[in-house]
């Protein structure tokens, strides 16, 4: 899978993010502070990397600040993209299994190695679900990525 990770910061959580999807065999494209040079702003490089998703570059992605908040509302401005921010294992898990999201949002600050292997673990192997209910929920979601008219 290829995937979108973004930082605004060079953490070691961030770094543990990149090393933890490449040891599970995605392919990791890197933004903001995890590229030397790049704009590190996290409402830059969470945009960058949902942007990927988007556009259909990257499957999922990744976005990380200190809080995660920030990062994720970055992410959710672009259409198309559902970030959760998960500090969990089960609100990873219902995150992809009943909003469908497909972008993850971290904290930097409190995540820690084994909390985010367990988040990771509960986002990769839930899908979707396909109860009427959860999937009319994703359409009206969907809906309300669509242009709306002039008022």
């Amino acid at each position: 899978m290829r995937i979108s990770v973004s930082s605004d910061m060079d953490e070691p959580v961030a770094r543990l993010v990149v090393a933890e999807l490449r040891r599970r065999g995605h392919e990791v494209r890197p933004h903001g502070a995890l590229v030397p040079g790049a704009d590190p702003q996290w409402a830059v490089c969470s945009e960058a990397a949902a942007r990927d998703v988007a556009a259909g570059t990257a499957d999922q992605a990744v976005v990380c600040c200190w809080t995660g908040t920030g990062a994720s509302i970055a992410a959710n401005k672009v259409p198309g993209v559902r970030a959760a921010l998960c500090t969990d294992a089960y609100t990873a898990e219902g995150a992809r299994r009943w909003n469908d999201a497909n972008v993850l949002a971290l904290g930097l600050r409190l995540t820690s190695e084994p909390v985010l292997k367990e988040i990771l673990d509960a986002w990769f192997a839930t899908a979707p679900s396909e109860d009427a209910e959860d999937r009319d929920n994703m359409a009206h979601i969907a809906c309300l990525d669509a242009p709306r008219p002039p008022t």
